[in-house]
């Protein structure tokens, strides 16, 4: 070999050693990092290696987005991959090149499976966020070898088991954040021993025993956040010594016995939550020593006594939340002396006496609830003396006077409620002046001098309630109905007369209540123009003319009550009137048709006496059947006596009416026990009206707490529910009659391919039917069965939901649900809240059988290691729905609700009004 071939081996074999040497293992180890990614949104589109290599010594990856590098970019020092949309189950092998590594962010994203164990060999760092994911398992040990660490947030994943106990080794850490998991079994008592910790957050898990008093020798801690548990005992005393403590949240933890008045040793305290709990005996007076407090919420316990009058102390207090508790006695004055309070929430107690004269002179308040308590006197004449008070409840207490004038001038008011009271004079209410009022209830009080005329220039004016003022008097104001957003209208038993007024841009009507007046002249033939009509009352008063053709073609309208007027002509020829009882019409002698009398066409006015003739015959008849009626009732109430109750809306047929509709050879022989076998069956009542029946055989000791949850049932009234119209019990059955259906049901028509119009119409009647029982109602009533084919069609194919609260009357007759709120022991309002959360749960369900045309049943357990983006795919491929179709947001927004309602923990899930609004945006 010649020399130059020698020196041209030799170079190459050099370069070939500085090339090894010089080789980028951290953009290698990122870019295989990478590989195991789902990056559906190409956010790390510039983590790739550039045709022209940079200098030996530099890092590629330096430039890239998330990476952070020294000032020469010789080492990787920092990577933030947060809220990226990334998914993947994380093999960690990637891990042991970047040893210099002082932050490590992979926050907000859908990671999940175990957390790697190769992150505890990163020996350098300072920051590990890996919050908003999805890992879980058990927090894997390792992590006392991470001697540098300060911040270390696992937030809101799905981890199990018990809280790493070994943390606490970490003397550098000053966040730990645990919270929003599946942890269980106590918190360690060596997380007394951190010596540098400022924040401590373990709120939202599975987490009981004891709460460990060794946490009071925490004196750098600044924020504890440890509720939202179920934990045994009470508060220990020796919390009262983290002397440095600022936020201290315990709320929702099962707590029990008295508040340690040690606490009131935390100077430094700013903020104190420990409402939700079972929480007793008084409120430490030693609060006074609290000086720095700005919050204080002992909500929803059964806290007795009074409100301390060293509370004076508290200058820096802006929230006082007492409400639901047992207090009593009157409001302090220093209450009021409170410089800086702008939230009073005192209601659902036994507070009496008069509320404070110069409450709101001394603050800026902003939220005052006292309703519902034992408070008398005038209204105090100043909450609004510095223009924030935006809601003002004092219903349900003993209240006199006249409205105070502050009112015409308290431009930012937004809610009143003064209902149930006796309050006099007129509603001097300038609503010129109160642009944001959207909630008006005066109801219940001895008002006078009729409805304002100005309240038409209250445009963002929802609800009005004036009911129950019997010497109101006036006339409705001649522009009332064209407030743009106007939903709901009460004012009966007013003493209101004149003609009821023309009615104009009312879309957002949807309830008129005006019976028990002296309204006269004819229905206004504009009401038909408002499609969202749903219950119209215009019973018991003067009015006169015919029943407007075109209101029969409404498909909203539940109730239309006109009853003891002067109505004439016919009854509109639609279902939806022949499915009103005949009360809501009765008093009409000029008024005919369905669910009335058939009305008389020209050939019978000719034959009038061969009518009087066969009514005189019907006379006989029926003093025949009442004599014989007599009889069998007599018989009735000897074996077991049967009542009838109806609901809004129902005839008021008797027991006897009822229970001869039943098919039975035997009728007569077995009245006490009517022949319904099945507990589900089909009966055509008197008037021809068609319902469906549910038959329940219930424990006398049941039967008057399950009355009272039927009555629930049954005051319940939604476009979007089947409606339960009455029932006939005696002491040993009782039968529910429900509206009958014969439209079909989801269940039945999720396999048909649909346009998205229908199945978005069937999702958001659902969603506003379940939104009513959960928010519209009180107490809440849970569905307790929501699927497919509990959701039936109304003729104008509107979903409506049935069978509500009928599983939880079945556990009401085994005596294991607490029917009322106000009859709820401690414990059991866990087992309402598990009934709302799988109602959500299993209406996210159903969003997903729709969307998938009924492919998968149960879906939302087949997709939970499934990327969103891949869903939304097959969803779009299975609607026919393509990359550039416009519908694709709406499939996709409607799949990230699924998805939300689906989630496993009931704290991570929306609300029913929050999925409404959702789907309606």
């Amino acid at each position: 070999m010649d020399i130059s071939a020698t020196f041209t081996l030799l170079f190459l074999l050099v370069a070939s050693i500085a090339a090894v040497a010089s080789a980028d293992v951290f953009s290698d180890a990122l870019l295989s990092l990478k590989s195991e990614f789902s990056d559906n949104y190409n956010a790390l589109g510039d983590w790739f290696m550039p045709s022209n290599k940079n200098p030996s010594d530099e890092i590629t990856a330096c430039s890239w987005s998330g990476v952070s590098c020294n000032s020469n970019s010789t080492m990787v020092i920092g990577l933030d991959l947060s809220a990226r949309g990334l998914a993947a189950e994380l093999s960690g092998k990637q891990f042991a090149v970047f040893v210099d590594l002082v932050s490590l962010n992979f926050s907000h994203n859908l990671f999940s499976g175990k957390l790697p164990l190769s992150i505890f060999n990163l020996t350098n760092l300072k920051n590990l966020d890996i919050s908003r994911n999805n890992f879980s398992g058990k927090f894997p040990g390792g992590v006392s070898g991470l001697k540098k660490l300060v911040v270390l947030d696992a937030f809101s994943n799905g981890f199990s088991g018990p809280l790493p106990a070994e943390v606490s080794q970490v003397e550098s850490l000053k966040v730990v954040n645990f919270a929003g998991s599946y942890f269980s079994g106590p918190i360690p008592s060596e997380y007394g021993n951190f010596k540098s910790l400022e924040l401590i957050h373990l709120a939202g898990n599975l987490l009981g025993g004891e709460i460990p008093p060794e946490l009071g020798k925490l004196q750098t801690l600044t924020h504890m956040e440890i509720g939202y548990n179920s934990y045994q005992g009470g508060i220990p005393w020796e919390l009262g010594n983290m002397t440095q403590l600022q936020y201290l949240d315990i709320a929702g933890a099962n707590l029990s016995g008295p508040i340690p008045k040690e606490i009131s040793n935390l100077a430094n305290l700013q903020s104190l939550f420990l409402f939700r709990n079972q929480l007793n005996g008084l409120i430490p007076s030693q609060f006074s020593k609290l000086v720095s407090l700005q919050s204080l919420d002992l909500s929803d316990n059964q806290l007795s006594g009074r409100i301390p009058e060293s509370f004076s102390e508290l200058n820096n207090l802006s929230l006082l939340s007492l409400f639901q508790n047992e207090l009593s006695g009157t409001i302090p004055q220093a209450i009021a002396d409170l410089p800086m309070l702008d939230t009073l929430l005192l209601w659902n107690n036994y507070f009496s006496g008069l509320l404070p004269n110069s409450l709101g002179i001394n603050s800026n308040l902003k939220l005052v609830d006292v309703s519902t308590n034992n408070f008398s006197g005038n209204i105090p004449p100043n909450l609004c003396a510095n223009g924030m008070l935006s809601k003002l409840i004092l219903f349900s207490n003993y209240l006199t006077g006249e409205l105070p004038p502050f009112l015409s001038n308290c431009s930012s008011l937004v809610r009143i409620r003064f209902e149930h009271n006796s309050l006099s004079g007129p509603i001097s209410l300038s609503f010129a002046s109160l642009s944001d009022i959207s909630y008006v209830d005066l109801s219940s009080n001895k008002l006078t001098g009729g409805v304002p005329e100005d309240i038409t220039q209250a445009s963002k004016l929802e609800y009005f309630n004036v009911s129950n003022n019997p010497e109101l008097g006036g006339k409705l104001p001649p522009k009332l109905w064209s407030l743009p957003l106007l939903s709901n209208f009460s004012a009966s038993s007013c003493n209101i007369s004149g003609n009821i007024p023309p009615f104009q841009s009312c879309k957002s009507l949807t309830v008129v209540e005006l019976s028990a007046n002296y309204l006269l002249g004819n229905m206004p033939e504009t009401i038909s123009d408002c499609h969202g009509l749903s219950i119209i009352d215009l019973s018991h008063n003067n009015i006169s003319g015919e029943i407007p053709e075109r209101l029969g073609h409404s498909t909203s309208l539940l109730l239309l009550n006109v009853s003891f007027n002067d109505i004439s002509g016919s009854i509109p020829e639609n279902n939806h009137f022949r499915l009103m009882d005949s009360s809501a019409f009765q008093g009409n002698p000029k008024l005919c048709g369905v669910p009335l009398q058939a009305c008389r066409n020209s050939k019978e006015i000719q034959t009038e006496l061969l009518w009087v003739l066969v009514l005189c015959a019907a006379v006989v008849v029926f003093i025949a059947l009442a004599v014989s009626g007599v009889y069998y009732i007599q018989k009735e109430r000897k074996k077991g006596q049967w009542k009838m109750i109806s609901f809004t809306g129902f005839p008021d047929f008797t027991a006897y009416d009822v229970l001869k509709s039943f098919s039975s050879p035997e009728f007569m022989d077995t009245l006490q026990y009517p022949l319904v076998s099945s507990p589900i069956c089909k009966v055509t009542l008197p008037t021809d009206i068609t319902v469906s029946v549910k038959k329940i055989e219930w424990d006398p000791q049941r039967m008057e707490v399950m009355k009272e949850f039927i009555i629930q049932m049954g005051n319940a009234r939604h476009k979007n529910l089947t409606r339960l119209l009455g029932y006939c019990y005696n002491k040993d059955l009782v039968y529910l009659l429900y509206d009958y259906l014969p439209n079909g049901n989801v269940a039945e028509k999720i396999l048909a391919r649909q346009d998205w119009t229908s199945k978005y119409k069937i999702v958001l009647g659902i969603a506003k039917g379940l939104c009513y029982l959960h928010h519209d109602c009180y107490p809440a009533i849970p569905h307790g069965d929501l699927r497919p084919s509990n959701i039936v069609f109304a003729e104008s194919m509107e979903p409506q939901l049935t069978d509500f609260g009928f599983r939880i009357l079945m556990q009401l007759n085994k005596g294991s649900f607490p029917v009322t709120v106000s009859k709820m022991q401690p414990g059991q309002y866990t087992s309402v809240n598990e009934e709302l959360y799988m109602d959500i749960f299993n209406f996210g369900n159903i969003i997903l059988e729709i969307l998938t045309n009924g492919r998968t049943q149960n879906v939302s357990k087949s997709i939970l290691n499934k990327p969103t983006e891949d869903l939304l795919e097959e969803i779009c491929r299975e609607n026919g729905v393509s990359r550039q179709d416009t519908l694709r947001k709406e499939l996709s927004l409607m799949l990230e609700v699924a998805l939300l309602c689906t989630r496993s923990r009931s704290s991570d899930q929306p609300s029913m009004k929050d999925v409404v609004n959702l789907l309606s945006g």
